[in-house]
C-alpha cells in the first residue's frame, strides 16, 4: 500500500517537472469558444457589414450595460481610446495631465498625442496604483485631468482621486485596459470617472482577435464626440465637422468580443481563484503577493509578485519551462522618450523599486491548481536559495533598497507587451 502511494506521488512529481506553463494560454480559451465564435463570425461575413452596423452597435450596448454606464463607443485600440477621450474633453496644447509612471507607455503617449504634457507621480507601495497624495501635490494651474490607471486588474483609489478632481475642477479618466469587470466600492470600472478607456488586446481579460478598444461614459456629448473623432470627424458621409481619425472597431472584432463578454465574469472568477491558490502556495515564503484594496474587486489581469532577486527567480522559472513577464522594467519617467520632461532617477522611488523587484507569474482563467503548485514551488525554492527575508512592503521601498536595485532598472530581457 505504501509503495503504491509513493509510486503515485512520484508520477505526479514527474508530470509536474515536465510541465510547460505558458504566461497566457489563448489556445485553451479558444477551445471553449470555437463553436460560438464560428457562428458569430459567420454572421458578420454573411451580412457583409464589416465597418459599423448592428454587430458593433449591439456590442456597444452590451458593453455599456456591463460597465454600468449609458454609452460605450468602440475604437481601434486602447491607446486611441485614451487619445480620443482626452480630445473629446478638449485637452490639448499647454495643458497638463497627471498620471502614474508605472504603466505601459500608451497611457502617457496618448497625452502627448494631444499636445498636452504628462506629469508623472508615484504609486502607493502596497497596491501599486497611483498615489492620491502625490496627485494633490502635482496639481498646477495648467492641470486639466487625472488619468487613474487600474493596474494589473486592481482599481485605483478612486474616492480620494475624485475628491481632488472635484475640488480642483479636473476631469478624471480611467485607464481600465487591465481591469475589465473590476469594481471599486461596488461600482464597475468604466463607470468611476468622467470617461473610461479600455483595450481589447488579445491577452486582456476581455480580448479581441486583434487590436480593439472602447470608451465608456455617462455623458452623451462625450460619447457623440468620440463617435465623430473615431470616424474622420464625420457628421454625414461627406461632411466633416472637425479633423478626426480613422479609429473604428470593426464588426468582426465586435462579434468576437460579444461572444467573450458573456464569459467575462466566469473568467474573472477563475482568475481570482488562481490568485488565491498562489497566495496560499507562496505564504511564508518571503515573496510579496498582491494586496487587494479594501472595498475593491481585483480581476488579476496580471499576477505580480515582488522579490529581492527578481532576475534570478525569473531565470529559474524559465529553466523549468515557466513563462513569466516583467511589468514594467523601466518606469515611464526614466524612458528615453520622455527625457525632455526632465525627470531623474530617484524622483519616483516606489515606481523605481517596482521596476527592479516585480515579476509577473502565469495568469489566465484556465490555469490549474497543479500549474500553480508547480510555479509556486519553483519560486519558493528560488527565494529560499537567495535568502529571502519577509520585508514589510513600505520598508522595501527605502532609499537603501533603491540603491541596491539601481542596476536592475535596465531590462535584462524583453518585457511582455501591454
Amino acid at each position: 500500500m505504501l509503495d503504491d502511494v509513493l509510486w503515485k506521488q512520484r508520477r505526479i512529481l514527474v508530470r509536474l517537472e515536465k510541465m510547460h506553463i505558458p504566461f497566457v494560454d489563448l489556445k485553451a480559451q479558444y477551445e471553449t469558444l470555437k463553436d460560438d465564435m464560428a457562428e458569430a463570425i459567420r454572421d458578420v461575413l454573411t451580412s457583409a457589414q464589416f465597418i459599423g452596423g448592428e454587430t458593433l452597435a449591439s456590442f456597444e450596448r452590451d458593453f455599456a450595460a456591463y460597465c454600468q454606464v449609458r454609452h460605450a463607443r468602440g475604437v481601434a485600440n486602447g491607446t486611441d481610446a485614451i487619445h480620443l477621450a482626452l480630445r473629446a474633453l478638449g485637452i490639448g496644447h499647454g495643458d497638463e495631465v497627471i498620471t502614474t509612471a508605472h504603466t505601459f507607455i500608451a497611457t502617457a503617449a496618448a497625452i502627448v498625442a494631444t499636445g498636452a504634457r504628462p506629469v508623472f507621480v508615484d504609486i502607493d507601495p502596497d497596491t501599486y496604483t497611483i498615489d492620491p497624495e502625490m496627485i494633490e501635490r502635482a496639481v498646477t494651474d495648467r492641470t486639466r485631468a487625472i488619468i487613474a490607471v487600474h493596474l494589473f486588474g486592481q482599481p485605483a483609489d478612486m474616492g480620494p482621486i475624485k475628491d481632488i478632481a472635484r475640488r480642483r475642477g479636473l476631469y478624471v479618466l480611467e485607464d481600465a485596459a487591465q481591469a475589465h469587470g473590476a469594481e471599486y466600492q461596488g461600482v464597475r470600472t468604466g463607470a468611476l470617472g468622467d470617461v473610461a478607456c479600455f483595450s481589447f488586446y488579445p491577452a486582456k481579460n476581455l480580448g479581441a482577435y486583434g487590436d480593439g478598444g472602447a470608451v465608456t461614459t455617462n455623458n452623451a456629448a462625450i460619447a457623440q464626440r468620440i463617435e465623430r473623432l473615431r470616424d474622420h470627424g464625420r457628421t454625414t458621409h461627406y461632411s466633416h465637422a472637425e479633423i478626426g481619425f480613422n479609429s473604428r472597431l470593426d464588426a468582426l472584432q465586435a462579434a468576437v468580443l460579444q461572444v467573450k463578454l458573456r464569459r467575462l465574469d466566469e473568467w474573472n472568477t477563475n482568475r481570482r481563484r488562481a490568485a488565491e491558490w498562489y497566495a496560499t502556495e507562496l505564504a511564508q515564503s518571503g515573496i510579496e503577493t498582491p494586496l487587494v484594496r479594501k472595498g475593491a474587486t481585483h480581476v488579476y489581469h496580471l499576477y505580480v509578485i515582488t522579490t529581492n532577486d527578481r532576475d534570478a527567480m525569473r531565470t529559474k522559472l524559465d529553466e523549468a519551462g515557466v513563462a513569466t513577464g516583467i511589468h514594467y522594467p523601466l518606469p515611464l519617467h526614466l524612458q528615453p522618450a520622455f527625457e525632455h520632461l526632465g525627470y531623474r532617477q530617484g524622483d519616483l522611488p516606489c515606481c523605481e523599486a517596482m521596476a527592479a523587484r516585480s515579476l509577473s507569474l502565469p495568469m489566465f482563467p484556465e490555469l490549474t491548481r497543479d500549474q500553480v503548485r508547480r510555479v509556486a514551488a519553483i519560486a519558493r525554492a528560488a527565494a529560499e536559495r537567495d535568502g529571502h527575508k519577509n520585508l514589510q512592503r513600505k520598508s522595501a521601498y527605502s532609499s537603501a533598497a533603491l540603491q541596491a536595485s539601481e542596476s536592475a532598472l535596465a531590462p535584462s530581457s524583453a518585457p511582455v507587451r501591454w
